[in-house]
C-alpha cells in the first residue's frame, strides 16, 4: 500500500468515526472503492454495508449530504448498499440531521480528506459514469409492463390493507378496495366517481361487487388506456367508464352519490387544496360522502431539501399535514366523519413492492433503464423507512356533505368490519338485482 493511500484511509477512518459519533441505529459497515472496510461497531455482522465506489461519492456524503446527492450516487451505481436496503435509511437520517456546529478537528479532517480526494481524482481521472439524465423517466411515464411484476394482479398502486398481517399483497389490496367501498356504503345503481383512477381497479370493484355506475378520471394516458381495456375485457362498459380528464374540467352540472380519491391528493399542493375540496363538494350530492385517501407529512417531521423524491419521483408532488387538509375540507363545506391512519399498512405494502421489484428485476429491466430501476428501488425502500419513523402517514378521511344538517349515515361503523362472508352474500344479491336492471335497460 502506498503512503498516499494509507494516509487517505487514515483520514477517512477519522472522518467516518466523527461523522457517526452519537449514531444509535442498526450496526453497519462502510466499504471504499479500494475494498477497505470500516465498521461502526467492531466487526459484528452489519445489517448493511454502504459501498462507495468512487472518491466523489464519499466526498458528497461528507461535504454536501442531501437527498439529491446521495440519491444520484445510488442511481448511477457510484454508491451501493449490500445487505438490508431498508436498514441504510437510519444511517442516512443521522447524516442528514447532523448538526452544523462540527468540532474543529472534524472540519480539519474534512479539509484534508477533501484535498486528497481532489488530488486523487486529478491523478486517477473522473470515476463518474456517463449520465443521461434526460433518459430518466418520470413517475407515471412507465409502461404498465413495468408495474405489473411488482404491483401484482390487482394493479393497485396505493396502500394495501392488512386485516391480519398474514395476507398476500393481492389479498391485502382487495381488502383495501373493499374497505373503501364499505366506508362509502356504496349501493346498487349509485353514481360513483374515482378521481385519479389509476388502472381502474377501484371502479371495477365498485361496479362488479356493489352494482354502482362507476366513472374514473385520470391525467395519465397510459393508465386511461389500460383501465379502458380492463373494463372492455370484463364486459362492464355499461356500468364503468374511464376518461382522460382533469377533475377541474368536469362539467359543473355533474353530481355523484359517492366520490373517492386514492393516491391523487399528493399532487394537489397546499395552495390548491381549497379549490380541490370545493370542486369535490360541488360534484357530490347532498347526503353523499367523499373518501380522500392520501399521504400527509407529520407536523414534526424534518424536511430535507433538496428532496430526492421531488426531483426524481414526484416532481409536482407536495405533501401537506393532516391539519391543513382537514381545515381546507371543512372550509369547503364538508363535515369530517372519520379519519384512519394506515401508516403501518403502507410500510408493509412498500416492503412487498420492493421484494417483488427485486425478484422480478430481469423482467422489469426489459422495459426501463437500469437508472430508472434504481430510482424506484431507492424511492420505495426510503418511503417505507419514512412511514416506519412516522415522518409521513397515509390517511383515509371520510367527509360528508350534510343534507340540511342530516348526514344520512348510520350511528356506528360496525358495517365496515363485519365478516367478509356476510358482505359477499349481500353483494351477490345486489349483483343479481343490478343484472336484472341492466337486462331491462337493454
Amino acid at each position: 500500500m502506498s503512503r498516499k493511500l494509507e494516509s487517505f484511509q487514515q483520514e477517512s477512518t477519522k472522518v467516518l468515526t466523527e461523522l457517526f459519533r452519537g449514531y444509535a441505529g442498526l450496526n453497519f459497515a462502510v466499504r471504499l472503492w479500494d475494498h477497505s472496510d470500516w465498521y461502526f461497531s467492531e466487526r459484528e455482522s452489519p445489517a448493511c454495508t454502504i459501498v462507495f465506489k468512487t472518491p466523489a461519492s464519499l466526498r458528497s456524503m461528507i461535504l454536501n449530504p442531501n437527498e439529491i446527492t446521495l440519491g444520484e450516487a445510488f442511481i448511477h451505481s457510484d454508491l451501493d448498499v449490500e445487505g438490508d436496503l431498508f436498514a441504510v435509511f437510519d444511517v442516512v437520517e443521522h447524516v442528514l440531521n447532523r448538526p452544523p456546529e462540527l468540532h474543529h478537528s472534524f472540519l480539519e479532517s474534512i479539509s484534508r480528506i477533501s484535498f486528497r480526494l481532489r488530488q486523487w481524482l486529478r491523478e486517477a481521472g473522473s470515476h463518474t459514469r456517463q449520465r443521461d439524465r434526460a433518459a430518466i423517466a418520470y413517475h407515471y411515464d412507465q409502461p404498465v409492463e413495468f408495474y405489473r411484476p411488482w404491483l401484482g394482479k390487482t394493479l393497485v398502486y396505493s396502500c394495501a390493507y392488512f386485516r391480519t398481517g398474514d395476507e398476500s399483497l393481492d389479498e391485502a389490496q382487495e381488502n383495501k378496495l373493499e374497505l373503501i367501498c364499505r366506508k362509502l356504503r356504496l349501493e346498487p345503481l349509485e353514481r360513483f366517481l374515482d378521481i385519479g383512477c389509476g388502472w381502474g381497479s377501484l371502479i371495477l370493484h365498485a361496479a362488479s361487487r356493489y352494482g354502482a355506475y362507476a366513472r374514473g378520471i385520470t391525467l395519465s394516458e397510459q393508465q386511461a388506456k389500460i383501465a379502458g381495456r380492463r373494463v372492455d375485457d370484463v364486459n362492464m362498459t355499461q356500468s364503468c367508464a374511464v376518461d382522460l380528464q382533469d377533475y377541474r374540467a368536469l362539467h359543473s352540472a355533474l353530481q355523484f352519490d359517492k366520490i373517492a380519491s386514492v393516491g391523487m391528493f399528493e399532487h394537489v399542493g397546499l395552495a390548491n387544496l381549497p379549490q380541490y375540496f370545493r370542486i369535490a363538494h360541488r360534484l357530490l350530492k347532498p347526503g353523499g360522502v367523499f373518501l380522500n385517501h392520501g399521504i400527509a407529512n407529520s407536523a414534526l417531521s424534518p424536511q430535507h431539501k433538496p428532496s430526492f423524491i421531488d426531483r426524481y419521483v414526484f416532481p409536482d408532488g407536495e405533501l401537506v399535514t393532516l391539519h391543513q387538509a382537514l381545515e381546507a375540507a371543512e372550509r369547503a363545506g364538508f363535515e369530517v366523519r372519520d379519519v384512519e391512519n394506515l401508516r403501518e399498512h403502507y410500510e408493509q405494502t412498500l416492503r412487498f413492492w420492493v421484494k417483488n421489484l427485486e425478484r422480478n428485476a430481469e423482467l422489469v429491466l426489459r422495459h426501463v433503464s437500469h437508472a430508472t430501476y434504481r430510482i424506484w428501488h431507492l424511492y420505495m425502500a426510503g418511503s417505507a423507512a419514512a412511514f416506519r419513523r412516522g415522518d409521513i402517514a397515509v390517511y383515509q378521511t371520510l367527509l360528508s356533505r350534510p343534507n340540511r344538517g342530516k348526514s344520512q349515515l348510520p350511528l356506528t361503523r360496525e358495517d365496515w368490519y363485519c365478516p367478509v362472508s356476510q358482505v359477499l352474500e349481500e353483494t351477490e344479491e345486489q349483483q343479481h338485482s343490478t343484472r336484472r336492471h341492466f337486462e331491462c335497460a337493454d
